[in-house]
């Protein structure tokens, strides 16, 4: 597998990785220890999408940790650390994603919808939570939009937007905006500036 296909926010999650699995002397990097360097940043993609379609993302965090907790560790370390035959599967699997959606690089999405496509003991967990493949799936397609990812820093650019930006058009679909009454004017005038080609920052002044 050639890392550099990787995006820049799957790179690190896979190097943090590494640093949990040499921090508890572990011989090889496994599924988990990659799940749980991409769930301990609460703005990623894949803690969006896991705090969404599972029943308690606080209890899988701490279910993952656990399991982590569980495997063996080498009493003397050499410092040599592999990639698991396992994950390595997992990494072929989010590669065919990724072809099949015509992406240029791994996202960490995908790399999520390879693990609830398998049957292992990561598998096993995330749908004990109550992630199931056809909920993920979907997200996910919503997520991209229809888009396909042929720039490496797609996933840090979309973080960006999730955690400093608010969504007003998502709110307005989850009803979570209070309605405008008494307004029409200033609306239909609203409108007609964002419409035009140029000059369309339309700016409401007095008493809201």
């Amino acid at each position: 597998m050639d890392i550099n296909k990787l995006t820049a926010q799957f790179q690190q999650d896979l190097a943090n990785a590494q640093s949990l699995a040499n921090g508890f002397n572990h011989s090889v990097i496994e599924a988990l220890h990659v799940l749980s360097a991409m769930v301990g940043d609460s703005s990623s993609t894949v803690s969006s999408l896991l705090s969404q379609c599972s029943t308690d993302f606080a209890k899988l965090r701490g279910d993952i940790e656990a399991q982590i907790n569980q495997l063996p560790s080498l009493d003397n370390p050499t410092g040599d650390i592999n990639i698991s035959q396992n994950l390595l599967r997992l990494l072929n699997q989010t590669d065919k994603l990724a072809i099949d959606r015509g992406d240029s690089y791994l996202t960490t999405e995908l790399f999520l919808l390879a693990v609830i496509k398998g049957n292992d003991a990561t598998t096993q967990l995330l749908k004990k939570h109550g992630v199931n493949e056809i909920q993920l799936t979907t997200m996910i397609e919503n997520l991209r939009g229809g888009e396909t990812v042929n720039d490496q820093n797609t996933e840090t650019q979309r973080d960006a937007l999730d955690k400093y930006t608010t969504d007003l058009t998502q709110m307005a679909i989850d009803g979570k905006l209070d309605p405008v009454i008494g307004r029409d004017g200033e609306i239909r005038r609203a409108i007609q500036v964002l419409q035009r080609r140029t000059k369309n920052n339309p700016v409401l002044i007095g008493e809201p």
